[in-house]
This record gives C-alpha cells, sequence and structure tokens, in this order.
C-alpha cells in the first residue's frame, strides 16, 4: 500500500514538473512576442514593406533609410520577398538583396529568390536572371529548388524564346504531357512578339495533345484577336464560352468592352453589360471609368448601380506621399490617386501595401485579439476589397464571422458581388444552413442573384454531396437570378444532372434528363457524354444504350469523343463485342479514335477470344494513317464540334499570314 501511494506521489510530483516547464516556456514565448495578435504581427509588417517601398524609390545619394530598416526587428523573408515584389527596377531590387548580404541575421528562401527572379525576368535583365539560377542549383542558397514552370514563366517574362521552348521540348522528351499552362505561356509570348500563326500552331497542338484549354487560354484568344482588330471574331469566341463551361473573366469583358466604346459601337456595349450582370462579374476600374464617360453623353441611360463603387477612387483611401529626393519618412494624407500633383512634381504617391491573402491568413483563428487589431487598424472596406478576403478565407466558419463582422462597419453595405461570394464559399463546404438564410435574405429583400451564382451553388453542391439541397435549389430558388435563357437553362439542368451523379443519385438523375427534354430543353453533346460515362462505369450497359439512343432521337450527332467515351466504357465492362460495334458505326461515320482507345480495343477484344474482330480493328487503317494522341473534348463541358468551331474562327483570321 505504502509502495502504491509513493508511486502516486512520483507521478503526480513528474505532472506537475511538466505542466510548470510547459508554463514557462509559455511565458518565455509569450516574452519575446511582443505582437499581441497576427493581426497585429501583419500591419507593422505592412508599415514595414512599405517604408521598404519607399526607401527603394529615393534618388539621394545619402539616403540612409535603406541599412537603418535592414537592421529592423521584424526583417524577415516575408517582409523582404514583398518589397523586391514592390521594386520600382530591377536595379532598385538587386540593391537591396546586395544591402541584405551584409545582414549577418539574414538567408534567403525560396520566396526571396523566386521574387527576385521575377522581377529581372520582366525587366529583361536575362543575364543576371541564368546567374541566379545558376547559384540556386549550385546550392549557394542552401536546399532551395527551382520548378520547371518556374523557368518557363521567367524565361517567358524576359521574352527569352529560345529559352522556352527548349525547355518544353526537353519536358516533352520526359514526361510528353505537357500542362495547360504551358500552352498558354508560349501562346501569349508568341502574341508578345507578333508571331500570329505561331499562336494558332501551339493553340491546335494543345487541342490535338489532349489538354484542355481553360479561361486563361481564351483570354490570350481574345486579347489576340482584338489586338489584331478582328473584333467580330473575338466576340464570337466569347459567345461559345458558356457552352463550354469556360469561366467569361473580367479581363475578357474588359478588353471587348473598352474596344466597343473605342469604335463606338455601344449596342454590344450594352449586351456585354448585361451579360456582366449575368456572369455576376465586378468590373474594373479602367472599365467603370470608360462606362461612366459613356453615360455621361448619353449613350447609357440605364442607372447601373454594379459600377456605382468603381467610376471613381474611394476618397476615404489615404495614399502615401514621399518625395523622391529627400531622406523624409512616410506622410500620409488624404490624397486621391488621381489627383495632380501640381507644384509638387517631386512628390510621388502610393496606395499602401495590402495583401488579401496574408491578412486572411491572419484572421484564421477569428479571437477577440484578432477581431481587435483589425477594428484599429481603421481599414476602409469596399466591395472589391471585401471579396478578396472572402476568396482568400480557407474555413467557411471564418469566413462567415468576417461576412458578419465587416457589415457594421462604418461605411460599408453588403452588395450581391460579396453575398455571391459568401454563398459560394459556403455551398463548396456543404454549409447549406448559412447559404438557405441567405436565400431567405435575398427573398425578403428583393436582391436579383446572379445566374452564373445560381449555377456554382449546384456544382459545389454536386462536389459536397448535397444532392437535396442542390435539388432545392434548382426547383425553387432559381428564379432568383431573373427570367433565364433556354440556352442558360440547358446548362443549368447540365449542372444539376452533374450534381446528381457525383451524389449517386442515379433514378433522380435520369428521371430530371426526361423532364428536361419533356420542357424543350435539348440536352448538349457534352451531357450526354457525362452520364454515358458515369454509367458505363458502374456497368449499366442498358442505361448506356439508352441514352445513346436519345442521342440519335433529338437529333445530335455524335462526336468521336463521345464515342470514345461509350467504347472505353464498354471494354471496361467487358462488353468488348459492344465496343466494336461502336467502333465500326464510328468508322462509317467518317472519323477516327485516338491510338489509346484503338489499343484498348484490340487488348479487350483478345481477352474475350474475339481475334477476328481483333484484326479487324489493327487493319482498319493502314501504315500511312497516323491516329491522334488524343480527341478533342470532355465529358460535361466541350464537345470537340465547340473546339473545332473556335480553332476554325481564330485559325481563319491569320490564315493569310499561314495560320
Amino acid at each position: 500500500m505504502l509502495m502504491m501511494k509513493k508511486k502516486t506521489l512520483y507521478c503526480n510530483l513528474n505532472l506537475v514538473n511538466r505542466l510548470t516547464q510547459q508554463l514557462q516556456l509559455q511565458v518565455r514565448s509569450y516574452a519575446r512576442d511582443p505582437f499581441p495578435s497576427k493581426v497585429s504581427h501583419y500591419l507593422l509588417r505592412a508599415k514595414l514593406i512599405d517604408s521598404f517601398r519607399i526607401a527603394l524609390r529615393s534618388t539621394n545619394p545619402n539616403n540612409t533609410s535603406l541599412p537603418t530598416l535592414l537592421n529592423h526587428r521584424l526583417l524577415d523573408s516575408f517582409v523582404v520577398t514583398h518589397s523586391l515584389r514592390s521594386a520600382p527596377s530591377a536595379d532598385s531590387a538587386l540593391s537591396l538583396v546586395q544591402a541584405l548580404d551584409k545582414v549577418p541575421r539574414f538567408s534567403h528562401t525560396q520566396h526571396t529568390l523566386y521574387a527576385l527572379a521575377t522581377v529581372l525576368a520582366k525587366s529583361g535583365r536575362i543575364a543576371e536572371l541564368k546567374a541566379l539560377i545558376d547559384d540556386i542549383r549550385a546550392k549557394k542558397f542552401g536546399n532551395v529548388r527551382i520548378g520547371f514552370m518556374d523557368l518557363v514563366r521567367w524565361y517567358a517574362a524576359a521574352r527569352d524564346l529560345d529559352s522556352v521552348i527548349g525547355l518544353l521540348d526537353e519536358y516533352r522528351v520526359e514526361n510528353k504531357h505537357l500542362c495547360t499552362e504551358s500552352y498558354n505561356i508560349v501562346m501569349a509570348l508568341y502574341v508578345q512578339l507578333g508571331k500570329d500563326s505561331e499562336v494558332v500552331r501551339v493553340f491546335k497542338r494543345m487541342i490535338d495533345e489532349g489538354s484542355l484549354p481553360n479561361c486563361r487560354s481564351y483570354t490570350i484568344i481574345i486579347e489576340h484577336l482584338v489586338k489584331s482588330g478582328k473584333l467580330f471574331e473575338a466576340m464570337e469566341i466569347f459567345k461559345v464560352l458558356p457552352l463550354m463551361r469556360a469561366k467569361r473573366t473580367l479581363k475578357q469583358y474588359s478588353v471587348l468592352i473598352e474596344s466597343f466604346i473605342g469604335e463606338k459601337r455601344f449596342e454590344e456595349v450594352k449586351i456585354l453589360i448585361h451579360e456582366m450582370q449575368v456572369d455576376g462579374i465586378l468590373p474594373s476600374r479602367t472599365t467603370s471609368l470608360a462606362l461612366q464617360r459613356m453615360k455621361e453623353e448619353g449613350f447609357l441611360k440605364e442607372n447601373h448601380e454594379f459600377f456605382r463603387e468603381n467610376t471613381m477612387p474611394d476618397e476615404r483611401i489615404k495614399s502615401i506621399r514621399y518625395s523622391i529626393d529627400s531622406d523624409d519618412e512616410e506622410e500620409e494624407g488624404e490624397v486621391d490617386e488621381n489627383v495632380s500633383h501640381g507644384d509638387h512634381v517631386d512628390k510621388v504617391q502610393l496606395k499602401p501595401w495590402l495583401d488579401p491573402r496574408a491578412l486572411a491568413n491572419a484572421l484564421q483563428s477569428w479571437s477577440a485579439d484578432e477581431v481587435a487589431a483589425l477594428e484599429g487598424a481603421n481599414f476602409v472596406w469596399t466591395t472589391r476589397f471585401v471579396c478578396k478576403m472572402l476568396r482568400n478565407f480557407s474555413s467557411p466558419e471564418t469566413a462567415w464571422n468576417f461576412f458578419c463582422w465587416v457589415a457594421n462597419q462604418p461605411g460599408f453595405i453588403h452588395d450581391i458581388y460579396t453575398v455571391q461570394r459568401i454563398m459560394t464559399l459556403l455551398a463548396r463546404h456543404g454549409r447549406t444552413d448559412l447559404v438557405d438564410r441567405l436565400i431567405s435574405k435575398i427573398r425578403t429583400e428583393g436582391l436579383r442573384l446572379p445566374f452564373s451564382t445560381i449555377r456554382l451553388i449546384i456544382d459545389f453542391y454536386g462536389i459536397s454531396k448535397n444532392a437535396d439541397a442542390a435539388l432545392r435549389v434548382f426547383n425553387h430558388d432559381r428564379m432568383l437570378c431573373g427570367p433565364i435563357s433556354k440556352s442558360n437553362l440547358m446548362l443549368l439542368y447540365s449542372s444539376l444532372l452533374r450534381a446528381l451523379t457525383k451524389c449517386g443519385r442515379n433514378f433522380e438523375a435520369l428521371d430530371m434528363l426526361d423532364e428536361m427534354i419533356l420542357n424543350g430543353i435539348c440536352p448538349d453533346i457534352q451531357t450526354f457524354s457525362g452520364l454515358m460515362q458515369y454509367f458505363s462505369q458502374l456497368g449499366d450497359i442498358k442505361t448506356v444504350q439508352k441514352l445513346f439512343s436519345m442521342v440519335r432521337q433529338i437529333g445530335l450527332e455524335p462526336d468521336a469523343y463521345l464515342f470514345k467515351v461509350l467504347i472505353q466504357g464498354y471494354c471496361k465492362s467487358k462488353r468488348a463485342a459492344l465496343a466494336w460495334r461502336l467502333f465500326e458505326d464510328m468508322k462509317n461515320s467518317g472519323l477516327v479514335p485516338d491510338s489509346a482507345t484503338k489499343e484498348l480495343l484490340v487488348k479487350s477484344l483478345w481477352k474475350e477470344g474475339r481475334r477476328r474482330e481483333a484484326a479487324a480493328v489493327e487493319e482498319s487503317y493502314d501504315l500511312n494513317v497516323v491516329l491522334p494522341l488524343a480527341l478533342p473534348g470532355h465529358v460535361w463541358t466541350v464537345s470537340s464540334a465547340d473546339l473545332t468551331r473556335v480553332y476554325n474562327i481564330y485559325s481563319n483570321c491569320f490564315a493569310s499570314n499561314g495560320g
């Protein structure tokens, strides 16, 4: 008994000692950490970064502010990274790096080196860039590594075409498949260099090699066409994008609107304004100013509230003013960014440094200390700023807390742009309760949601496996975006069908397909290909055959990609005989498979003992026929016909140039 008491006492003493040590460590840690919150730390860093931005712009040779800043206790890789990114020139960035070499406690990280490399690349300093890359590879900065795509981006920014092409060719030998962004970078570079036919060739190669163009690909194409005076063709491609499930971007709208205003084609501008509202896109300041001028001239009579905030810079936002030939510290004043400097030609203004991502990360815990520091910062909350903050929250709870908090801040009122941003974020994380609360609020206040938001919510409910919520939004809430065109209703049905299949609601998906057709809404070929792929993977060949019959009955023409989906599905379900019949139909329609599908069919026929059919497939194409590496198209999103249409529009614009 005595031994047990001693043992218990010994354990208790050990526990007390451990707790004491932990408490001492926490106290010491707190004593070392002068920041009551992460937001306070962010704000102090932001002020230091602004001081570096000013110091790097000084032309006074006697300026002593930079050495003083390098001894600042907050100096770290985060501050250096953003100071380098904000450097006005490559020379100023290099001067900062040289000064940092004399600071013993500082060591470069991947972020600081990447920031420097980007500045050098954009300034065309290829020799310094290559020297930096060599130093990184030589491990002069420790274990910092350079990715393939980083090299491609840097050389493209420096307009070093030979290095970019050499890297891609080298990568192709080892990996065979390039990502979409690789093609985008090369296309954009060729546009800058004025090589029109080469841009078209790269776009075709992207499709032929099986990479799916994304919204940035189409942005490059639209900008290229507008730059070349092909505004009509740019608009044609822009109109096709929703059918290919490609997001229409702010950049695309801005380029088209400003070009149409320049040509005084105001009817097209009005159409684009309407489409912009349907897509729920907040216009840029330059676009808003152009629209405001159009309104003042009497060409735009509607009172479009959606560019209300952006027509003029917000006067509440203070600028940093400083003299470029003195050692003065920054002085803050209520200076509008568009106000002329008047007699003070030596004064330069900067907007205070702001990083919504870093600020959102500092707020992730949403503690009382963080909120207090945020309130004390006296930020000017605008729609654009709040949307950027919401985009960078990883936790739906924190995003919701911020959304509710900012609604009570002076001078700020939520609008449809901030509401749609939080709704889609909540839907993605399956927070149907909060989305329903917002929808109820929208209905009560008579607001109108953009069509794109309704569709995104349904898409995200599919990802978060909330089929009932997706059906509820489709059946009861879709009218919140006002009248829906027939083509948009087809897209909405397609999103719902995809969400239902993701949730395994097979019978409801088929019922909804029947309802869709009965209502006179014809599904497109990619919707059918998505459904067929889904049911073929389940081994439900009967439903697949029924769907294929519906394609024929509706009058749609099956493309090569749809045949590929069916053949692969049948082969994986060990129905090679059915796959072979489809192959024959495909061949009789003048379509060819890709090489991988043909090999899969031959292999499946051999496994099932159908040697004669396998030999027939092998002999279908002579040695002179080279089958494509991939077929254009993608289930649920884009058909080969749409991709072909875009390519034809694009290539015909530069046919006279050998495109």
